[in-house]
Parts: structure tokens; C-alpha cells; sequence
């Protein structure tokens, strides 16, 4: 009755009634069955740890209970959830029940190094030792500072039980580490967040908190992904603490202050937000869904990241025109990402389908090798098929091999075993990652320039590093320049069917005109340049736009005129977010200059000329009349005053209280605060002096004349005596420029 459904296996039969399967598995059965037809229930559970699959698989689930299940119930579980949006979100009902959590003390031992993390965290360990009772799970960032960490307490409590537990741990050691001793002695478990909500650990009755996790981030300008380690959010914190009160009354040692603790983020930070969406983007293709911000997001996917995935996927013809093609669906059926489901496609055409699947199980997993056998990956293939022939034994090939054979039999191969041709392996990598096909920059320096325009090295004694051309496979985006981790030779005659002649126009943003050039290029790699006699206006309006993408802020006439124009729209963008308000934002309107400003560039030569465009006059007359009228109707740009002054709002870009700033003796008689958005929205009012001067805030203008007006006006008729301070305000005439009282 009871079965479940993981990548590669699964235990369900006719008479399974519950299915326990990852949020991935979910998103691909609605995929096969949009309905979820003999579905009655899903339950997410640990919602609040905001994985990409799980965001997507919500989306989905709610997308088909809204068009298709109407009766399809959506159940959301967590001890630490983002109640008020998910209710918004879902329609839904909030149970909460406070479960049998017994107390846990709360300790705050001062700020933590990173640096110094192993040290500091094993002193505390051993002072919580001497403290408390029970075992003791700690939480570090990652597997480095928990060796380092298990080392230093090795030496120092030698009648304690020491355990590491992170993911890539083989069972025999988690399953050590989270069952008691079984001669009773005490434990200390030196843990990733894993441990936070995915286990229970028996016994546990102390936390350290190192205030530490780690986490992959997307770069999306970059196309590359970086390990980097953050702060927790106080919902992990709190689950982290948890760990302490499950069984008994614990005790949290936190290694920060409660100063620093009330600085932290709420929620953590949803996969979505920072991940690859290569594999998103495809699963809405195949869906059918065209505007992937019609669905029901809990975090709408960046838009920068949703175009990038989107380039790559058409770049690997997955997608035309934003449609999906029989080769996306053939890249869809496949359990793993598009790049690497490309890349074994691509293999069973070459005839090298055999080694494509070595290569994607070795990209899929950690590698087998120590670091300082150097970055070829042909090095890690030769062992992996040399373990498959019994000649080695290597326990971290045994996933690996488990998963290369789930590709054979996918593909219907047999394993190879034979000598591996390096170039044919660097083949395999450029199906997968185009972009990073590298060639070594001119000098003995170990370094490369990659498709992408990104520059790379390896170490100049690895054996790859003389080496004229590579395919790179893992990479590290680094602050100035990658790190290249695996990799392999390529022939360059390998690379002619990428080989592309581009038209290159250039515009100089200081002195003006236009350098142009027809290159042989692969990417961002110039394999010939030859200069250009004749450029087209076409061409020349693009290179300008091209600039103005980025450098435009600086390049525009963004007036103050403009700004406030501006933030009126992106104000009724955010008050009426049905009524379909453009995103007249900096960043948008110059990522997406070419549509509204391409006309206007023809005459452009050099950068004062883009100066002297109106861009307020150019992107008001974009919006239709009825929209015009709503803006100046609901988000007026100005308010007349008692004294006949038509004093001018200040609106914000993110839709708050527009301000009005007025001097007081103008608003003399004003009895009510100013409304705009149809009587919807009050102002806040600024009350300046006559030097313009703040004096008050307010939004309530009748209670400021009962009450506050007379503390003000004991301040203002000492520091402006010669001005008039009536007793009644409401009934005083207000006063337009610098009329003083009568001497």
C-alpha cells in the first residue's frame, strides 16, 4: 500500500495507495498525465526548504486543480512556512498544530569567525560537553570544516564518539551516525544542513549551530554556477533548534549574537531565484505553456535567467521560436539535464553513445579522483572502466557505474571498456557545454578564453595545461577568473561545424563612430578578423543599442521629469497588477531599448546626440490614451494646495505613500489629507517650514492640526517670528510665497 518513486527505481504496484516520490518525479508525471487522474491528494512536505522542483511542481499542481481537478486536493507542510503568501497563493486553509516540541534553551555565545570555523566550533563543542547531557548535533557549512572539525575533537574528547554526516557519505557511516551507540557512549554528530528536517537523529539533545550553510548559485550572466557560503535564514535557525527539543528539554548553542540574529533573513532564499532553469524552461515548453508568468508562482522565476535558459535551449535546438521540437521532446524523456540528455542524443548518432554515458554519469556525480590528478576527465573514465573490468576498486565509482548503466539501458548500449580517445570525449563536452569550448590565451600562463566571452585557468603543471583547445566540463565562476575542474582535449577540426562568420559593429560611447569587422568565430572565440568597408544603418543602430543595454544609464537623458514620470507608472504597475502597467524600470528599459528607442538611433553619431532625445516625451506617448488618462487621473503628478500652489507628488518605483511636500502656511484651511488613487490612497504629507525645513509627517492632517500643529508652531514662531502663526489654522488664509505678518 505503501510504495515510493526516486530517479532510477521505484517499488508501486496495483495496490499502492501512497506514493512517496521527489518533487521532480512529480513534475514529469504531470507532464505524462496533466490531470493527475488516480491522484486525490499531494502532499508537499518540508515546503519550506523551497526547492526549485518543488516551486514548479506547486505551480503545476495548482495550474491543473484551477483547469483541469477541480476536486484535486494540495496539501503544504513545514514547521517554519510563509504562511501568509502560501494562504494568498493557495486559497487555502492554515492548520497549525504545535506538535510535542519540548523547550530548548537558547544560547548565544558571540560572533563566529569563518575563517577560524573548525576551531571555534570543536571549543564550543568541548565546552558543551562539560555543560550539558545527552548527544550533540552540529551543524557546519560543509564536508572541509567538518573533517577539520572532526580532527581537533578526535584529540581532544577521546570518550565521545565522533560521526560525520553529509550527503555523499556512504550508508554504512550516516546510518552510524544517526542510530545510538550501541555501547552507550555519548556522540557528537558533525552535520550539513541535511540534518535540519531529512533525518532524525536519536538521542540528540544539544545543538551547535554554526550559523553557516552552503549553497550552489547560478550565475545567469555568466551561464556558471559558484559554491558559496551564506548566513542562515531564522527558519532555518529555528529548525536547526529544533533538533534539540524532539525527544526531551535541550539546549541551542548559537555561534552569533542576538544582535546578528535579528539581522538575519526571514525565509531562506527559494532555489528558484538562484538556480539553473534550463530544465524549467523545457518542462513548460512540453507542457504547452507559452507565458511561463501565467502560473500561480509562490517566487516568479528572474526574468534574466528564464531568457538565458532559453537562448541555451535553442542553441541546442530543444527549442524554435520558443516552441518545443521533436528533439526537446526526445532531450524531455530523458531523466537528467538538457545538456547532458543533448549530449547523449547527440552520442548515439556520432556512434559514441557508450562513452556518452560514462561521461554523464562522471558530470552528474562528485569526482572519483583526487584533486591532484589534474583535470582531465579521460583519466576519470579509464578508472571507471577499469573498475567495471574488476582491475581497481574505488567505492566512489560504485554510483557512479550505477547510474552510467541506468544510460546504457536507456540508450540500449553495451559498456564499453576499451582505451578512450580524448577528443572524442572533448566531442561529447562541447554537445553538452558549447559555450565553454576554451582556447589557450597567447603565453605560458595556463589560461584560456572560453565561447562565453569568460576567462579560465588550470594549473601549470596539470596536463592539460599546454594544451591549444579544450572542452570544459566543470568550472567554478570565480571573481575574475574561473577554475577549471574537469576537462578534455579537442581537436580543432572537431569544432569546424561551429566555426560562424559574424558581423561585428562597434560603438564608441566616448568620441562616437563605429568600428566594424567580419570575424570567424565560435562564441565569443575570433579564429579571423577582417575589417568592414561598408556598415548598413541597420547594423550601426544595433551596436548603438547594444551599448545602451549597457552603459545607458549613463548615456540617457533620465531627467528628473522622467523619474517622476516613471515611478507614477511602476506605482499603478504595482497599486493595479491585473491592469497589465508596462515595467517602465531602468534595468527593463534598457534591456529591451531596441523596441522603443531603434527609430530614434538612426541619426545618432555620437553620445551627446542620445542626450538630446526626449525620453519622457517618447515612452509617454507609448501608452495607450485610456492609460494615459488612469495615470493622470489615479497618480496625478501634482496637487493644488489652499494657497493655489500646484505642488508636485513624489512617487517611489516600489508603489508606497506617494509624498506630498508643501509648506505648512500653504495648507492653512486644509482640513482633510489629500487623496490620490480614487480616494483609495491617502498622501503622506511633508510639512516644510519656510526655509523648507521638514517640521512634521503626517497622513492625517485633521489629527495634526488638533494636536501636534501647536507644538510646531511654538518651534516655527521662534525660529521665523517674523512669519504669521494663527491660533486656528482651519480658519486662517493660506499663504503663498513670502508674505509675512503685519508689524
Amino acid at each position: 500500500r505503501i510504495g515510493y518513486r526516486i530517479r532510477f527505481d521505484n517499488c508501486i504496484g496495483k495496490n499502492t495507495q501512497v506514493e512517496i516520490i521527489t518533487e521532480g518525479i512529480l513534475t514529469r508525471m504531470i507532464q505524462s498525465d496533466n490531470a493527475l487522474e488516480n491522484v486525490g491528494l499531494v502532499i508537499f512536505d518540508e515546503f519550506h526548504e523551497r526547492s526549485l522542483y518543488a516551486d514548479v511542481a506547486l505551480a503545476l499542481c495548482r495550474e491543473s486543480q484551477q483547469v483541469l481537478r477541480p476536486d484535486l486536493r494540495i496539501m503544504v507542510m513545514s514547521a517554519t512556512l510563509n504562511m501568509p503568501e502560501l494562504t494568498t497563493l493557495l486559497n487555502a486553509k492554515s492548520v497549525v498544530s504545535k506538535g510535542r516540541q519540548y523547550p530548548v534553551e537558547i544560547v548565544y555565545s558571540g560572533e563566529r569567525d569563518l575563517q577560524l570555523l573548525p576551531e571555534l566550533t570543536a571549543r564550543l563543542v568541548i565546552k558543551a560537553c562539560g555543560e550539558t547531557e545527552g548527544d550533540i548535533l552540529v551543524f557546519l557549512p560543509g564536508e572541509g570544516e567538518i573533517r577539520e572539525c572532526e580532527d581537533i575533537l578526535k584529540t581532544k574528547l577521546k570518550q565521545v564518539q565522533i560521526h560525520p554526516l553529509y550527503g555523499l557519505l556512504p550508508p554504512n557511516q550516516q546510518f552510524a551516525a544517526i542510530m545510538p551507540n550501541k555501547f552507550g557512549k555519548r556522540k557528537v554528530v558533525l552535520a550539513t544542513s541535511i540534518a535540519e528536517t531529512s533525518l532524525t537523529i536519536e538521542g540528540v539533545r544539544v545543538v551547535i549551530d554554526s550559523g553557516f550553510s552552503r549553497t550552489m548559485k547560478f550565475d545567469a550572466s555568466s551561464g556558471l554556477s559558484r559554491l558559496e557560503t551564506i548566513d542562515v535564514t531564522c527558519d532555518s535557525a529555528d529548525q536547526r533548534a529544533g533538533r534539540a527539543g524532539r525527544l526531551s528539554p535541550g539546549k541551542c548553542y548559537r555561534m552569533w549574537s542576538k544582535a546578528t540574529h535579528n539581522r538575519l533573513r526571514p525565509h531562506r532564499v527559494p532555489e528558484i531565484e538562484e538556480a539553473d532553469l534550463t530544465s524549467l524552461v523545457l518542462d513548460m515548453a512540453q507542457w504547452g505553456i507559452s507565458n511561463i508568468y501565467s502560473l500561480a508562482w509562490m517566487s516568479p522565476p528572474p526574468k534574466t535567467s528564464i531568457e538565458k535558459a532559453s537562448d541555451l535551449l535553442h542553441q541546442l535546438e530543444a527549442l524554435s521560436d520558443h516552441k518545443i521540437t521533436k528533439h526537446g521532446k526526445e532531450i524531455h524523456l530523458l531523466p537528467c539535464h538538457p545538456r547532458l540528455a543533448h549530449m547523449l542524443i547527440m552520442a548515439k548518432l556520432d556512434g559514441l553513445a557508450p562513452l556518452a554515458t560514462d561521461v554523464a554519469a562522471l558530470l552528474e556525480e562528485r569526482d572519483p579522483l583526487d584533486k591532484l590528478v589534474g583535470v582531465d576527465i579521460n583519466l576519470r573514465i579509464e578508472a571507471l572502466r577499469r573498475f567495471r573490468s574488476g582491475t581497481i576498486v574505488n567505492k566512489k565509482l560504485i554510483r557512479i557505474e550505477k547510474i552510467a548503466n541506468q544510460y546504457r539501458q536507456l540508450l540500449k548500449v553495451e559498456a564499453d571498456n576499451t582505451f578512450v580517445n580524448p577528443f572524442e570525449t572533448g566531442l561529447m563536452i562541447v554537445h553538452a557545454y558549447p559555450e565553454r569550448i576554451a582556447h589557450a590565451k597567447p603565453g605560458n600562463n595556463a589560461q584560456f578564453k572560453m565561447a562565453n566571452g569568460n576567462i579560465a585557468s588550470i594549473g601549470h603543471k596539470d596536463d592539460l595545461a599546454h594544451e591549444a583547445w579544450l572542452a570544459v566540463a566543470h568550472i567554478n565562476a570565480r571573481e575574475n577568473m574561473g577554475k577549471i575542474f574537469l576537462a578534455s582535449p579537442i581537436n580543432p577540426k572537431d569544432l569546424m561545424p561551429l566555426v560562424k562568420e559574424k558581423e561585428v559593429i562597434e560603438w564608441d560611447t566616448k568620441k562616437g563612430g563605429f568600428l566594424a569587422f567580419k570575424n570567424l568565430c565560435i562564441g565569443n572565440l575570433i579564429l579571423q578578423s577582417k575589417p568592414m568597408d561598408l556598415v548598413s544603418s541597420e547594423l550601426k543602430v544595433e551596436a548603438i543599442a547594444k551599448v545602451i543595454a549597457k552603459e545607458g544609464e549613463g548615456l540617457l537623458n533620465f531627467d528628473a521629469d522622467f523619474e517622476q514620470w516613471q515611478n507614477r507608472v511602476l506605482t499603478m504597475r504595482t497599486w493595479y497588477p491585473n491592469d497589465n502597467w508596462p515595467d517602465v524600470s531602468t534595468p527593463q528599459l534598457l534591456a529591451t531599448n531596441r523596441d522603443w528607442l531603434a527609430p530614434f538611433l538612426n541619426n545618432v553619431k555620437k553620445p551627446d546626440d542620445l542626450k538630446r532625445i526626449n525620453i519622457l516625451e517618447l515612452l509617454h506617448y507609448l501608452l495607450e490614451p485610456k492609460k494615459q488618462n488612469q495615470l493622470n487621473t489615479l497618480a496625478p503628478d501634482k496637487i493644488k494646495v489652499p494657497s493655489g500652489s500646484n505642488i508636485k507628488l513624489l512617487y517611489r518605483p516600489t508603489g508606497e505613500i506617494p509624498v506630498l511636500a508643501v509648506r505648512l502656511q500653504e495648507v492653512f484651511g486644509l482640513l482633510e489629507t489629500p487623496f490620490v488613487n480614487d480616494g483609495l490612497q491617502p498622501v503622506l504629507m511633508h510639512l516644510l517650514s519656510p526655509g523648507y525645513k521638514l517640521v512634521q509627517i503626517t497622513s492625517d492632517l485633521k489629527s495634526f492640526w488638533a494636536n501636534a500643529y501647536f507644538d510646531v508652531k511654538k518651534e516655527l514662531k521662534a525660529r521665523y517670528p517674523k512669519h504669521e502663526w494663527p491660533s486656528n489654522p482651519l480658519e486662517a488664509l493660506p499663504i503663498r510665497g513670502v508674505k509675512r505678518k503685519d508689524t
